[in-house]
């Protein structure tokens, strides 16, 4: 047998807090399912998370030992690793996810290879481009606040959006 790699598309939305991402991202889903992709996301966040409660049974999964808990409903699941003192890779949570034709990512803005920031100059902090070579194109309400040597593309015209971030996805290699 062969060892195969299977190769995902991915591409960062990224941005300083309060400039929207999130509200693109809730934007181009439904722009990119128009036209014919199948699309996961992953958000990262700095804030800890806990979807557990002290009580029910997987927390109490969790707290005996166990590293994985999952949980599952009629119509979703969701799975539970805990990974004591590691941060998880990007390449890590992308390969367990279920093969799609792009996973847009938002946050880990230094991990991911290509990424558009979201930039409003009104929100009072500065630009992620200014640091980060791989921010390859800035959505903006303020075209004229992006240096000429980097893209800038119309916040609000969601369907260019969409189409600059077909064409400029990258494939990574899951191993």
């Amino acid at each position: 047998m062969t060892n195969t790699i299977r190769h995902q598309a991915i591409f960062g939305i990224t941005g300083r807090s309060g400039s929207g991402k999130t509200h693109l991202v809730a934007r181009l889903l439904p722009a990119l399912s128009a036209k014919g992709l199948r699309v996961s996301t992953i958000k990262h966040t700095h804030h800890s998370i806990d979807i557990d409660k002290p009580g029910k049974d997987s927390f109490v999964h969790r707290e005996a030992g166990a590293s994985e808990v999952m949980l599952a409903t009629r119509d979703r699941w969701v799975l539970q690793h805990h990974q004591p003192e590691n941060l998880f890779t990007l390449t890590d949570l992308v390969s367990r996810m279920a093969p799609v034709d792009l996973i847009l990512i938002e946050g880990f803005h230094t991990t991911v290879p290509a990424c558009l920031e979201i930039y409003r100059p009104c929100v009072g902090k500065d630009p992620l481009f200014k640091t980060q070579n791989n921010i390859i194109a800035v959505a903006t309400d303020m075209p004229e606040a992006v240096p000429a040597a980097l893209r800038a593309l119309d916040l609000n015209n969601t369907d260019a959006l969409a189409d600059f971030i077909i064409e400029h996805a990258v494939q990574i290699p899951l191993g």
